[in-house]
């Protein structure tokens, strides 16, 4: 795939026009399929067109951008925040997004933007129809575990997945969790000589035990024990790197 049919929903007119110069000018991959300037007509166009990408405003007339990706739940397409407010960028960054780009408009940032979906799309579509195979093989290793009254030692390919919750972070293994007073982050250090990937704030995965990638929504792995997990927009191509 070397083009993104690309829709911008937006509802300031100026905005919509400068965007959709900047794409023909300084974006060769992108088809600009349409406009909207409300979640009604975006709906509309997006039932239409099937886009592999979205520009959208954070802030519009009866709704924001949230209510729209509410609307569309088994969506495939990716999304591009452009809005004036950075109070949204964490939640759409965890949530929705590929990418946030903040009015004015950088044209560097937008080209960046726009280069990490088409790898996205690129690398999920060289992925459909094959089996995967992870490029870092079977997780061999062990690791340490605190406890209160020592350690615990775990075979690190016995680990499905880590996930957090605030300071501490879930365990989980075939057959049970563990809770550790440990951060998230402290494991995706710990492990990062290992094929673990971060594919949400919440998640860290062994990837020998993805056995299915979803494309739906922000997207979603399945693991060998049939647990299905998020996958940040924003952290698909860390995962998807890792197959072959």
């Amino acid at each position: 795939m070397n083009e993104l049919k690309a829709l911008i929903i937006e509802d300031e007119a100026t905005s919509r026009e400068i965007l959709a110069n900047y794409l023909d000018k300084y974006c060769s991959s992108i088809k600009l399929l349409g406009e909207a300037s409300n979640i009604t007509e975006g709906l509309e166009l997006i039932k239409k067109h099937k886009p592999d990408l979205i520009f959208l405003d954070v802030e519009m007339p009866f709704g924001n951008a949230f209510d729209l990706l509410d609307k569309v739940p088994n969506r495939t397409f990716e999304t591009i925040f452009v809005t004036a407010y950075n109070q949204y960028a964490m939640d759409a960054l965890n949530n929705h997004a590929a990418y946030y780009l903040m009015k004015p408009i950088n044209i560097d940032e937008l080209i960046k933007a726009v280069d990490y979906v088409l790898e996205i799309k690129q690398r999920e579509n060289a992925l459909e129809g094959q089996v995967l195979k992870a490029n870092s093989g079977k997780a061999e290793g062990k690791i340490t575990i605190p406890q209160q009254d020592g350690f615990q030692i775990l075979d690190v390919g016995d680990i499905y997945f880590c996930k957090a919750d605030d300071n501490y972070t879930e365990i989980y293994l075939e057959h049970k969790k563990i809770l550790v007073s440990k951060t998230l982050k402290y494991f995706e250090e710990a492990l990062s000589d290992y094929p673990f990937a971060r594919i949400h704030k919440s998640y860290l995965v062994n990837v020998g035990e993805v056995v299915r990638y979803r494309k739906g929504k922000g997207g979603s792995v399945v693991l060998s024990n049939g647990k299905e997990l998020s996958v940040s927009a924003s952290k698909k191509n860390t995962l998807l790197a890792y197959f072959q």
